[in-house]
């Protein structure tokens, strides 16, 4: 554990002087929890009105019980958000893992690094925990001033105990750090692999696609989440982080990349 501190505190000291890389750790989790509180500011008498005739069908067998319509339409529309917490843990590790492994390359500090008898299982331990970590805490930071704030907006007692329901906490709690993962690993065996930072950003960012497909649906009415999709979704994310993790650890060569940048 000794040598995975170390090569946190390494990641961290090296990674966060990068502005780009540091603006995206404050500034995107920040911008993911003004967006929709500013939504529900504009909209703050919408239990007071008549809006559930713009409620997909699908939403209303779901809706908690001994809700009026307008108090449903703010439920849902406060469950369109749950996307944007969970694609913070996905985008703010992409920057630190795609400038872990290349950016140490432009810097000069892979060669000493990949020298010393630290194993690659531990290296990339260390490199998974250092990206990991402050995405899920700025996750959680985040959404805990959601909740403060979207508690004073809504008004309803009913539409605020919505947001503490099981599905908010599994999508936060636990597919949050799960999505983490995956970007971690995905970006890390991007990085492994070419030879520029920004290339590495840009491929690495496709790891994203998949949940904006997610959010967009969601948004067309296409799409309900549902807590059985949530936990069939933390079961996938179990098993594909593990691939992943396999994975990064076999394309990670020590020699190779040594060799092949020299």
């Amino acid at each position: 554990m000794e040598k995975i501190k170390t090569i946190m505190l390494k990641e961290w000291a090296e990674v966060f002087r990068n502005q780009l890389v540091l603006f995206t750790v404050i500034f995107m989790p920040l911008f993911f929890t003004a967006l929709p509180v500013g939504i529900l500011f504009s909209m703050r008498g919408a239990a007071s009105t008549g809006f559930g005739g713009q409620i997909p069908a699908g939403f209303l067998p779901v809706c908690p019980p001994g809700l009026s319509a307008g108090e449903c339409m703010q439920v849902y529309i406060l469950s369109q958000f749950m996307l944007l917490f969970m694609l913070t843990p996905l985008m703010v590790p992409v920057n630190i893992a795609a400038y872990s492994v290349v950016g140490e390359k432009t810097s000069r500090s892979l060669e000493p690094l990949l020298a010393t008898p630290i194993t690659t299982a531990e290296l990339l331990s260390g490199k998974n925990l250092a990206a990991a970590i402050p995405a899920v805490v700025a996750t959680w930071f985040s959404f805990g001033l959601y909740i403060a704030a979207a508690r004073w907006l809504v008004g309803s007692p009913k539409v605020a105990a919505a947001l503490l329901d099981p599905i908010w906490l599994m999508a936060v709690l636990v597919i949050g750090p799960l999505l983490a993962i995956l970007s971690v690993n995905f970006s890390l065996m991007v990085s492994s692999r070419v030879s520029d930072p920004r290339v590495a950003e840009q491929l690495s960012a496709v790891v994203v696609l998949p949940l904006l497909v997610l959010f967009f649906g969601q948004i067309a009415g296409i799409v309900l989440l549902s807590r059985r999709l949530m936990l069939l979704l933390a079961l996938a994310l179990v098993a594909l982080d593990a691939v992943l993790v396999f994975l990064a650890v076999r394309l990670f060569q020590r020699e190779t990349i040594l060799t092949r940048w020299r």
